[in-house]
């Protein structure tokens, strides 16, 4: 059985059969015969076919041949080398046997013998005469002036360029015809045809709806679509109509393509997969003929799903190309592609899915109903959600005993799946790396904040000085967060450089989907906090606060022009939510609301820093015991605070109860113990998006 199962591996694709030894039997290639011709050549040009002499210098000439009277006759080729041909009697003298035991470089017996080059022929004869100046005359060799032309090398002179160019054309078409035609029969006239993947029952997808978690409502949508695939008697007795698209929208690693995936592995119908930019091509009507192709395959193929991933990369607005072109040609792709999905002729059996994290810049004529009748948002997940996503990672790591994977979950608000799914990967490497044979919790921890923070520079080279300035800034922050009731939970506060920042401190966001003016106006004091201290206790400032200054500005004027919290512009936003407006020179207000606009921004700002400096001088104690304990450990937590500070007179906004963990790092000081409570780092840091 063995032996039948071997025989019928080693057929080829084509049903030739295998030969005696159970290989394959090698294919011919018109290349075979190329590279023989090759090799002819170079062995003749190496070789040659006739005898070879063996090359002396001149010296050699007189001293062993010309003194020895050995030499019949001397031969001038070409009036720059000089053949010598030694007398047949003088040819079995031991100074002559190494000419015939060469191999194929051996010379032949009727010469010539031996050769050598000369400078020019009026020196050669110079010193000729010279060396024959006592031979009498029966003794002098005479010398012969020939001339000679090389055949082969006159015609592979002008042969090997066209070889080489003929070489170079059929490569570039070659690279053409598979780029721009996906290969196959016609080569580089395939270029109009669609470049999507099939995939089918046969394909084996392993991907299904389990390997999609959190995304409870996006996959209800989706299974519908799939299910209407599967049974669809079941609404079209009643009337209904399966949707002819459906458009995921969301965030950068939210799960849109994985979503798509698990379709293809659920549907068990044809499902085309490309990408947007497929269309797009440096010839003109490419794109076009590309969607042609891609709907026409589909059609033959009905009931089947199209995939178009990042859809953005050729369903932009019409008329909002920077570019001003008059006859763009990703325009004419998306008015094919608007035609395929609803015009004159039917498309039943078609459904289109797409995927996007730009649904702001999208035509409006491809998001009317008709052709993508449902947009499914798929958002970063909340608490449950990354839990169960964190289960679905984590089942191939091994974890340590009576782990609770919800403590994650609460770790990482503001986590997309694909960071969830890094965090994952890297606590596995953290571990591995110190040498353990399981993952522990402080794993995820350390992962969590070189993620967030990046890497650890522990031998970054800082003065005291820049030290100490370091520590309170970073303590200022610590302080404010302490002290005002709706800043965001600290979590821990560290000087040690990670990242391209030089200190950070750690928070507990609360996850919310609305924000009071209160809220921003506290966010924007701890943000402050950390240039505010280091005007108190050093009477300067430095360049330290710039993330600060940048998050600050831009909270301020979302505050004034986005959400209307400004008493002299009232109720008005200037955010523009369609994206339609991407491309106008034209601000929506005059010059004298934008000068009112910036004097209301600075005064927000100008009052959240008095508020913190105000604040952290009349807390100026605690701020310094903060800063030495910060100088003394690099790392503090949340309970250090509370020994300084006391207990916040707060209600505490998260649930989850402090965590004792031995630190195994040095940077955590002498404390042999520490509450890690980890969260997300704000300070110093751009902002995540939040959930």
């Amino acid at each position: 059985m063995f032996d039948q199962n071997k025989n019928q591996d080693n057929r080829d694709d084509k049903g030739g059969k295998p030969d005696d030894s159970g290989g394959k039997k090698p294919k011919f290639n018109l290349y075979w015969i190329y590279g023989l011709i090759a090799l002819a050549f170079i062995a003749i040009q190496v070789f040659g076919t006739g005898s070879r002499p063996l090359e002396i210098n001149f010296q050699q000439f007189e001293r062993d041949m010309l003194r020895n009277h050995d030499i019949e006759k001397i031969e001038v080729v070409n009036r720059e080398k000089a053949r010598i041909y030694i007398k047949q009697e003088r040819l079995d003298l031991p100074r002559h046997e190494g000419l015939f035991d060469r191999g194929l470089s051996s010379a032949s017996r009727s010469g010539p013998h031996y050769f050598f080059t000369i400078g020019s022929v009026e020196l050669f004869e110079d010193r000729l005469r010279e060396a024959q100046e006592d031979f009498s005359q029966d003794q002098i060799v005479s010398v012969n002036y020939v001339s000679e032309r090389d055949y082969f090398s006159d015609v592979l002179s002008w042969l090997l360029p066209i070889f080489i160019l003929v070489a170079i054309w059929l490569f570039i078409f070659r690279r053409m015809s598979g780029a721009a035609g996906g290969g196959g029969p016609g080569g580089i006239f395939n270029v109009g045809k669609s470049k999507a993947k099939m995939f089918d029952k046969e394909s084996n997808v392993k991907i299904d709806f389990k390997d999609v978690a959190g995304l409870e409502e996006a996959k209800m949508e989706v299974m519908e679509v799939v299910d209407f695939l599967k049974t669809p008697q079941k609404y079209t007795q009643l009337g209904g109509k399966i949707p002819k698209g459906v458009l995921l929208v969301g965030p950068p690693g939210t799960g849109k393509t994985l979503l798509a995936k698990a379709v293809a592995g659920e549907a068990n119908v044809p499902f085309f997969s490309i990408s947007g930019s497929d269309f797009v091509e440096m010839f003109v009507g490419v794109g076009a003929s590309r969607v042609r192709d891609l709907f026409k395959q589909a059609k033959d193929k009905a009931p089947c799903i199209v995939f178009i991933d990042e859809i953005d990369a050729v369903g932009r607005a019409r008329g909002k190309n920077p570019g001003f072109g008059a006859n763009d040609e990703r325009e004419n792709t998306l008015n094919q592609l608007l035609t395929e999905m609803d015009g004159f002729e039917p498309n039943l059996g078609v459904i289109l899915l797409a995927a996007t994290n730009r649904a702001d810049v999208l035509d409006r004529a491809l998001l009317r109903a008709g052709r993508f009748d449902r947009q499914i948002h798929v958002e970063l997940p909340d608490l449950n959600e990354r839990l169960e996503i964190f289960k679905v990672h984590l089942r191939t790591v091994k974890l340590e005993e009576d782990f609770d994977i919800s403590f994650l979950a609460k770790q990482t608000p503001g986590f997309s799946g694909a960071d969830i799914a890094n965090v994952c990967n890297e606590a596995a490497l953290i571990a591995a790396r110190r040498n353990k044979k399981s993952v522990g919790k402080q794993d995820f921890l350390d992962a969590i904040d070189r993620i967030i923070g990046g890497l650890e520079r522990k031998n970054k080279i800082i003065s005291m000085e820049e030290k100490r300035t370091i520590a309170y800034h970073e303590a200022g922050h610590a302080t404010l967060s302490w002290l005002l009731e709706h800043a965001n939970p600290l979590v821990k506060v560290t000087i040690i450089p990670r990242g391209r920042s030089l200190g950070a401190a750690w928070y507990l966001p609360e996850e919310r989907q609305i924000t009071t003016t209160e809220q921003l106006y506290d966010e924007m004091c701890v943000a402050l906090g950390g240039r505010s201290s280091e005007e108190i206790n050093f009477k300067k400032v430095s360049t330290g606060a710039l993330n600060d200054l940048e998050r600050v500005t831009k909270q301020a004027y979302a505050m004034v022009t986005y959400f209307g919290m400004s008493k002299k512009i009232g109720n008005i936003s200037y955010y523009d939510s369609s994206g339609q407006n991407e491309y106008t020179f034209s601000k929506p207000y005059s010059d004298s609301t934008a000068e009112l606009i910036d004097k209301e921004v600075k005064e927000i700002v100008d009052k959240a820093y008095r508020r913190a400096k105000d604040l952290l001088t009349r807390n100026s104690e605690g701020l310094s015991r903060l800063a030495d304990l910060l100088l003394e450990k690099e790392v503090i937590f949340s309970e250090d605070l509370e020994k300084i500070f006391g207990k916040r007179k707060f209600k505490k906004k998260d649930t989850e109860p402090l965590i004792r963990q031995k630190s195994p790092d040095n940077n955590a000081g002498t404390a042999k113990e520490k509450k890690i409570d980890a969260g997300r780092e704000v300070d110093d840091l751009p902002d995540r998006e939040r959930a």
